[in-house]
């Protein structure tokens, strides 16, 4: 997978966090850099931690699949990407409370991960070359967006978060249909 690669698929996994992060941002009158930071530690982790513990699991059963591991990874990014679009259409405000505890930030980290999971699974199919620089990059790219994102939502209000859904879903099924019609036309 090539570097570019990796760098959209870390900001099209980043948009839910950037989203909640913005939310998250709105909530707070005069957000400070420790709420940027806290968001941005949260999620970068599980954003980080989700698509290893997929890897792992998709490494495992790879043997079983090979002949049809770049539908399973068309699938499952399609599904994502659609999944993200349908819920920036959506149109319902989330609310969040202005809590920045360990039993507010760990629900948010867990949903707007679980994504990253199937993707791991698919880095497993696509034999990834090094997986720990590839998460630790998905992570730090979460990391710097969603911090980001705590102090746009103050700034800017909540106009761009269905607009970032959108786009990361959009460049999640691309990346399937890339990864799709890369093995069906080589092969």
């Amino acid at each position: 997978m090539r570097l570019y690669e990796l760098f959209i698929i870390a900001v099209s996994l980043s948009m839910d966090a950037f989203a909640v992060s913005i939310c998250k941002g709105l909530s707070v009158q005069r957000p400070r850099l420790n709420h940027c930071l806290t968001c941005g530690g949260w999620f970068g982790a599980f954003q980080a931690g989700m698509p290893l513990l997929g890897w792992l699991l998709g490494v495992r059963f790879q043997g079983l699949i090979v002949s049809v591991d770049h539908w399973i990874a068309f699938v499952l990014l399609g599904l994502i990407g659609f999944n993200m679009v349908r819920e920036s259409r959506g149109g319902e405000a989330e609310e969040l409370d202005s809590s920045f505890s360990p039993r507010a930030m760990l629900p948010l980290a867990v949903a707007t991960s679980i994504d990253a999971l199937a993707v791991g699974v698919t880095f497993a199919f696509l034999q990834v070359d090094n997986i720990f620089l590839a998460v630790a990059f998905i992570g730090a790219t979460t990391f710097v967006l969603s911090a980001a994102g705590v102090k746009m939502g103050t700034a800017f209000g909540a106009r761009f978060k269905s607009k970032a859904e959108l786009a990361g879903g959009l460049i999640l099924i691309g990346m399937g249909i890339k990864i799709l019609l890369e093995h069906t036309l080589l092969t």
